[in-house]
């Protein structure tokens, strides 16, 4: 076990994936170095997931069993979502935590390293540094980016200042700060220098982007500024779009820069008025199906991804099938979806969750049924077409990589034959489709 040694794991979304890269790049430039395993490191950090209960568990089960087999000499730290809302219950569910440090201050990790060994701190001590709401970059002019493979996540946002009636992010995050678009381009071109392939714009809702800054169209300024300054960067992919803030002109900045992926999540929710009313979500279908025929009138081979929540509080067979219904006309290329989690202190509280969890099941279960046939359907018209294709890795005699129609760690993946260059983009010829997936020959 090395002192200087960190193992750091990072649980959630991938927007946790960027800070948790930024936490480990100021250790980085403090002396400290990453480890596979926990056995070799001196301190253990945990970035968890507070979003749903099934995540918050998951964090609490993580930090146990790192506590559970902690050494002498070893700290423990608990960073982000969870110890945003339930900075308590994580102290007295997880004995032997050393550490703790909200989601708005992961840039005082150091810090807090330095405090739990400096000289005369108390065996098994708990610190943490009080949560001040970070403006812009952080003082240490960290990068907001997460690199994997030949992909990189660059956070342009934090927060989010929606009303949804189900969400925890704005108890846990705040509403939103947007990033100067000067420190985002210059990380954008810190990404191309370093050969990355495609650039992942995120943040709990892109489309928000600079309202905070007093900009109108945000989001399509600032693609405008990258496909300008960086034209090197071949993929610029956006994620998770707000329904109602797809503007015309981010359609028509989509459209007229090949380097922008005819991609785009957009996390819907639901299908049935009562139900996103409920939700407090937009509920205006009209403008779903007139902004999704026209996204697809103007992006030839536009890729759309969702996600949907079944079980809602109020939510009667008549709303699921309506949902149904919805999903068979739009014919999504990617779908999540998962049972309503009740979550104490939001809008949604005082609704209870009536639902018995079966039945929420059982939808869920329609639900993915249907978008399986769909996904499998769509993914069979690619069969003899050409497609580039960002190759991640290898598995025996395979290439596996995505094509423009697949978002890192959530989408579908493209299955070579051969071996291809790691970190490249490559022409391939689709022979075959999965469910999710689709396999190719090289040109």
């Amino acid at each position: 076990m090395n002192p200087k040694a960190f193992h750091l794991i990072s649980l959630g979304c991938a927007k946790n994936t960027v800070d948790s890269e930024s936490m480990a790049a100021l250790l980085q430039e403090s002396g400290y170095f990453p480890v596979e395993k926990p056995n070799q490191a001196g301190i253990l950090i945990v970035n968890t997931c507070g979003f749903i209960q099934a995540a918050r568990q998951e964090s609490i089960d993580t930090l146990n069993e790192l506590a559970h087999r902690k050494k002498r000499g070893q700290v423990l730290i608990c960073a982000g979502c969870l110890t945003e809302r339930y900075r308590q219950r994580v102290i007295e569910e997880v004995p032997g935590l050393d550490g703790v440090l909200g989601t708005r201050r992961w840039m005082d990790i150091v810090e807090v390293i330095q405090q739990l060994r400096a000289p005369g701190a108390r065996p098994a001590a708990l610190y943490h540094l009080p949560d001040v709401p970070t403006v812009g970059t952080d003082e240490h002019g960290v990068a907001r980016i997460a690199i994997q493979g030949g992909s990189a996540y660059l956070k342009i946002a934090d927060g989010c200042r929606r009303p949804c009636a189900f969400c925890s992010i704005p108890l846990i995050k705040g509403t939103t700060v947007s990033r100067p678009p000067e420190n985002i381009l210059a990380e954008a071109h810190l990404l191309a220098d370093h050969g990355i392939k495609e650039l992942l714009l995120i943040a709990q809702d892109t489309t928000d982007y600079g309202h905070d800054l007093g900009l109108k169209d945000g989001l399509a300024q600032l693609l405008e500024r990258i496909v300008a300054e960086v034209p090197e960067l071949p993929w610029i992919r956006i994620l998770y779009a707000y329904p109602g803030y797809v503007t015309d002109r981010l359609i028509d900045v989509m459209a007229t820069h090949p380097q922008i992926l005819p991609y785009l999540d957009i996390p819907l929710q639901h299908a049935s008025v009562p139900i996103l009313q409920a939700m407090h979500r937009p509920a205006n279908m009209d403008w779903v199906y007139s902004t999704l025929a026209k996204m697809r009138a103007h992006l030839p081979g536009l890729a759309l991804r969702t996600t949907f929540i079944v079980g809602y509080p109020g939510e009667t067979e008549q709303d699921f099938q309506t949902l149904l219904d919805f999903i068979q006309e739009i014919k999504f290329d990617h779908l999540g979806a998962f049972t309503f989690s009740y979550e104490d202190g939001t809008t949604s509280a005082p609704l209870g969750d009536p639902i018995p969890q079966e039945v929420k099941e059982e939808r869920l279960q329609r639900l993915m049924l249907l978008q399986e046939k769909i996904s499998l359907g769509i993914n069979q018209t690619f069969i003899g077409k050409t497609l580039p294709v960002l190759i991640e890795g290898y598995q025996k005699d395979l290439s596996i990589g995505r094509s423009y129609r697949d978002a890192p760690e959530i989408d579908g993946l493209v299955l070579v034959e051969g071996p291809a260059p790691l970190g490249e983009i490559i022409n391939v010829q689709i022979t075959g489709a999965l469910t999710h997936d689709l396999t190719a020959h090289l040109i």
